[in-house]
């Protein structure tokens, strides 16, 4: 579905159209006028229609753009930024909608944690491309219904609205992950488990996930702040910027959960070490009173014919007295050096 929002100088705010009669090339907007087309689930006619005709790209750029729907099965293209002659290509991964929050809490993988969001930027026109639905695109829709005047500085000051809400979306679920990082550091040296293991080799692969994306799209925010592309004004590189810092530190949050993963999976280990260790200590400590009275009892078992305390009328309470006190012994030497 294509959708155009259409801003006019001379109204001073914008109207959304759904399936549009747009002009043979975008050349032909007006001056005074910014357009932003966005495509959610575009057909293949569709994507013709903009990336062909009325936006033609490069081959290569449009290769990248439906990469999703070519290769279903595939991973989404990784964040990038391309400057050609007349526009300014853009790839970032948001997090998948919050529809699918609850798939996303079991969802390890990058490919499964993100979706790919292309954008072509020109002068006036601003285009975005996705195959699911996204809540920043939502949220800036309607941040232009309620601030007419915005969408006015031009498509990059739109775009920088898109990348902001994509980038804040990951600080839920930096949170989560924080959070439940803290409660297995609670649990962790006080019942280790094999499935407290395999929670922390599931968190950490997201981790990793959650950081790879992260990493990429500050490396293209990076670029969008320095001031490299012709079509980012430098009044709106101060937007962008903010952006990055944000960018900086989720990803610095990130890193902090990847150690923090790491340093629990050695706390894991070293405690049920320490928890094996312990059972051994006392299979060898009740081994090792059981032993002198187990010789006591093989002695008196050996059933020799001279042994006076066999015919003895208290000889059995003797063997069992002997017994007591050796484990008496023992137990009070573990204790003195404090091996209890």
């Amino acid at each position: 579905m294509i959708s155009l929002y259409r801003w006019q100088s001379g109204q001073k705010h914008g109207t959304w159209v759904d399936l549009p009669e747009l002009p043979a090339n975008s050349s032909q907007v007006p001056e005074e006028e910014i357009w932003w087309l966005d495509l959610e689930d575009p057909t293949e006619e569709e994507e013709d229609l903009i990336f062909r005709r009325f936006l033609p790209v490069h081959p290569l750029t449009l290769e990248d753009i439906t990469r999703s729907r070519r290769e279903p099965d595939g991973l989404p293209h990784l964040p990038k930024a391309e400057e050609f002659a007349d526009y300014l290509f853009v790839i970032v991964n948001p997090l998948r909608s919050t529809a699918e929050s609850e798939l996303l809490l079991v969802r390890t993988d990058w490919s499964e944690l993100v979706v790919q969001l292309s954008a072509v930027l020109t002068h006036r026109v601003l285009v975005t491309h996705h195959y699911r639905p996204l809540p920043a695109i939502s949220e800036v829709k309607q941040f232009c219904r309620r601030h007419t005047d915005q969408p006015g500085r031009g498509p990059d000051y739109i775009f920088h609205l898109v990348l902001d809400r994509i980038v804040d979306e990951f600080a839920p679920e930096i949170d989560r992950l924080v959070e439940r990082l803290d409660g297995i550091e609670i649990e962790v040296l006080e019942k280790p488990s094999r499935q407290m293991v395999l929670e922390l080799v599931h968190l950490k692969r997201r981790v990793i996930a959650l950081r790879k994306t992260l990493i990429l799209m500050r490396e293209v925010l990076a670029r969008l702040t320095r001031g490299e592309f012709q079509l980012v004004d430098i009044r709106e590189i101060a937007y962008y910027r903010n952006v990055f810092d944000h960018l900086v530190r989720y990803t610095e949050l990130i890193e902090g959960a990847r150690e923090m993963v790491s340093d629990l999976m050695q706390t894991h280990l070293a405690a049920s070490a320490n928890k094996l260790n312990g059972i051994m200590k006392a299979l060898a400590l009740v081994s090792t009173v059981i032993l002198p009275m187990s010789l006591v009892a093989s002695v008196y078992g050996m059933n020799f014919k001279n042994m006076p305390e066999i015919e003895w009328e208290y000889g059995y309470p003797l063997a069992l007295g002997l017994m007591l006190l050796v484990a008496i012994v023992l137990l009070g030497v573990f204790y003195y050096r404090k091996w209890l």
